[in-house]
């Protein structure tokens, strides 16, 4: 199903005060009409009854076809489940008024900007204080940039560990007649592919890095994971969302991940994991720092050579100097008032 895109209907004005003017005419025309053909006998004044009674019987139905429209906003038109075409753009238009629209997806609310809007009008029912809700449902075809913002999945990554995470998808419709036709409620379909994407995607990737794990699937391991590569895991969700919504005419501009963290039952273990691991390395670089003063120390001793030290306390000094710079505590000094042999 192609679309067609009707160009040549902006004449709503015109067909509007034609009408009313018509309409206007009728009824002194029908008055006449009477005069003439009671009073003077004239057969022209029931020929002149008739077509006003005509007029004013049916002369309201061009007005049945006249459509309104707003920038980016589209409307799907059929003429007895034939499809005709698509009209575009702001403007005040004129339709065959046997035309009906049609919006599979006119009363679906999805958690999204810019989503549907319809109007309640509020009757009192005669006698009773309760009010009568009716809502008037808008066929229109919103053509704006939306953001749909699904629930948050529960999924396991490539390593078994259960992440809950949330997207946010850029998309707007760029075919209507795919959007109407191929698809039976093209929202509810792009709501389900982003959750089906979102799975496929995220059981390829560790929540962080981890050794021997191939992300790209080109058989080498790499650092790919969803916590550091965010920004690729997003635009391959995209891709994959933008296969799957190609036949219901839907465009995805862009899709970012919103929310990421480990699942409940697992997040305080992954805590102690993350907090364990933070304190290893910052022991290492602590460490790595003793040791470079310690021999910095033994070095400047050694190039001055006021003090002779024999192997037997350049050990007793270097386990010293390690206790007193990787000791969580402040060191207690003592003081040697003795000899140094």
């Amino acid at each position: 199903m192609n679309e067609k895109i009707i160009t040549n209907k902006k004449n709503g004005m015109l067909v509007l005060i034609v009408t009313v003017l018509l309409l206007i005419a009728a009824i002194p025309a029908l008055v006449i009409g009477i005069v003439l053909g009671e009073e003077q006998g004239n057969p022209m004044g029931w020929v002149l009854f008739g077509v006003a009674m005509a007029v004013l019987c049916v002369g309201w139905i061009p007005l049945c076809g006249l459509r309104i429209l707003k920038p980016q906003e589209a409307l799907v038109l059929t003429l007895f489940g034939k499809y005709i075409g698509t009209i575009k753009g702001e403007g005040f238009y004129a339709v065959n008024p046997f035309c009906s629209s049609v919006n599979p997806a006119a009363n679906t609310k999805l958690n999204q900007s810019g989503d549907v809007t319809t109007k309640r009008v509020a009757f009192a029912k005669e006698g009773s204080a309760e009010a009568v809700n009716i809502t008037l449902e808008s066929k229109k075809i919103s053509l704006k940039i939306m953001t749909l913002n699904n629930n948050r999945q529960k999924i396991n990554d490539c390593l078994g560990n259960p992440v809950e995470i949330g997207i946010a998808v850029m998309w707007r419709v760029v075919d209507t007649a795919k959007a109407v036709f191929n698809v039976d409620n093209y929202k509810e379909f792009l709501s389900l592919q982003c959750d089906s994407a979102l799975r496929n995607v995220v059981r390829i990737y560790p929540y962080d890095v981890a050794p021997n794990v191939d992300t790209t699937g080109d058989g080498i391991a790499d650092e790919g994971s969803l916590r550091g590569s965010s920004e690729v895991v997003a635009e391959r969700i995209r891709k994959e969302i933008q296969q799957r919504v190609n036949e219901a005419g839907i465009e995805i501009i862009e899709a970012r991940i919103t929310y990421l963290a480990y699942a409940p039952e697992i997040a305080a273990v992954m805590l102690q994991r993350q907090q364990a691991s933070a304190i290893i390395d910052a022991r290492k670089m602590i460490v790595d720092g003793a040791v470079g003063m310690v021999e910095m120390a033994l070095a400047k001793l050694a190039e001055n050579d006021n003090i002779k030290l024999d192997e037997e306390r350049k050990a007793a000094m270097v386990s010293n100097l390690l206790v007193v710079l990787c000791g969580n505590r402040d060191a207690q000094p003592v003081v040697n008032s003795g000899s140094l042999y």
